[in-house]
């Protein structure tokens, strides 16, 4: 029987949950793989530090003790970041060993290369961990949907801002509450700036569109918006439209491109990603055949990151034994277009306070006709300290260049006092 070993690079949360993992499963790999599978060496910057339930055996400072090791055939790297990762994964495939990976902001801006440098070595490089955590989604792409033509890939794909969300319309938090007791539970980190402005969601969109619609998208091609700026009353406003307010990943594939963005949305109550509560992800995919799915589960975290990592251990595991590594590499072999955020239809919820006297919302609402932006639903509230009222108002499906426009001008108007919020609505 085959003895693949593999290195773990980086020894930390998803690190230590992927070794437990894989020395738990030990008597299980032969049956489904054909192979035993062994930790053979882990990467650390600091040799010295105790690390609990790890075998000090297997701890190496050295890069060199991994990469000059031919016994070594899967390489998993759990470090994150750009650099020093992306040379080792880069050196890893030219020696013909197989990469297993969690690093989105790699894949999200390297995948392409590195996915045709394992297929020049005849290896694998996976990466069903970089979207999701443990919710399998990728491989369902390439693999179980393939016979669709994917038209769209949307969800909630980053745990800290729907927790952040869910305390907000549960419990009327404010933001800066939120993100508090997110950080002090453990669902922020101490700076939450990729989490809270979309940067880590536009990451995973602009991997799964890439597989999705089988054409490179980037991050950088990716519109990202945050949640920051939702406040409460946002929050009270969407409940009497009967929607909650998520930060969404949407990619579109439109006859006349791809749609990438990230941005929080109003969805309709009665849409299945409304339910998704505190750090739970879904992502909803709709393909021209199989119709609506939904994939839903726990985004992050120790062990349902590491599942997903030793998930793909075993396929390579797989491959190796039988021969038949770099198997399913790239799936990008089209070179569709990307529309920029202005050429996009959404709808949109609107909040503004304007002068409260006659003829002030025919004005509003004569700017908004100019500009083509139709109103789908309107409701004035007044305000008892100052001469202002306010008005909430959903507009019907609209160029995204055209709202823009209607905003700025609304802006310049002496009757209008604050546009307060702008949000899209699914």
């Amino acid at each position: 029987m085959d003895n693949i070993k593999v290195a773990i690079l980086g020894i930390g949360t998803v690190g230590t949950g992927t070794y437990k993992i894989i020395k738990n499963q030990k008597d299980e790999f032969p049956y489904k793989t054909g192979s035993n599978i062994e930790v053979s060496k882990i990467l650390v910057r600091d040799k010295s530090k105790k690390r609990e339930g790890i075998d000090e055996n297997l701890i190496t400072d050295s890069w060199e003790d991994i990469i000059n090791d031919d016994s070594i055939s899967i390489v998993i790297e759990v470090m994150g970041g750009i650099e020093p990762a992306k040379t080792y994964i880069t050196e890893a495939l030219k020696k013909g060993k197989s990469v297993v990976t969690a690093n989105k902001d790699l894949i999200a801006s390297y995948g392409g290369e590195l996915l045709d440098l394992a297929k020049e070595n005849k290896c694998d490089i996976l990466f069903e961990a970089a979207v999701a955590g443990g919710i399998p989604i990728i491989r369902p792409l390439k693999e179980c949907l393939a016979s669709n033509k994917v038209e769209e890939v949307m969800g909630i794909v980053n745990g800290t801002t729907n927790f952040i969300l869910s305390k907000m319309t549960d419990e009327g938090m404010e933001f800066d509450e939120a993100l508090k007791l997110a950080q002090k539970l453990g669902y922020a980190e101490a700076d939450p700036t990729a989490d809270v402005e979309g940067y880590d969601a536009g990451r995973k969109i602009a991997i799964m569109a890439s597989i999705a619609f089988n054409s490179r998208v980037k991050f950088d091609d990716v519109y990202t918006e945050g949640i920051s700026n939702i406040s409460a009353k946002d929050i009270k406003y969407a409940k009497e439209l009967d929607c909650e307010i998520k930060l969404l990943g949407v990619a579109s594939n439109t006859d006349d491109g791809i749609e990438a963005r990230v941005h929080p949305m109003l969805i309709p109550n009665d849409h299945p990603l409304s339910g998704v509560k505190d750090s739970f992800n879904a992502v909803f995919v709709k393909g021209d055949s199989v119709g609506d799915t939904m994939f839903y589960g726990k985004g992050a975290g120790e062990l349902p990151t590491a599942s997903a990592i030793v998930g793909d251990v075993i396929d390579v595991a797989r491959n190796i034994h039988f021969g038949c590594c770099g198997r399913i590499g790239c799936t990008c072999y089209k070179n569709l277009p990307i529309k920029t955020i202005d050429d996009i239809y959404s709808k949109y919820f609107v909040r503004l306070q304007i002068v409260d006297k006659s003829g002030v919302l025919a004005s509003v609402l004569s700017v908004l006709g100019k500009n083509d932006v139709s109103i789908y639903q309107l409701m004035q509230k007044k305000k008892r300290d100052n001469n202002f009222a306010e008005i909430v108002l959903v507009t019907d499906k609209v160029k995204e260049k055209n709202l823009r426009d209607s905003i700025k001008e609304l802006e310049d108007m002496p009757v209008v006092h604050k546009v307060s919020k702008v949000i899209r609505v699914y």
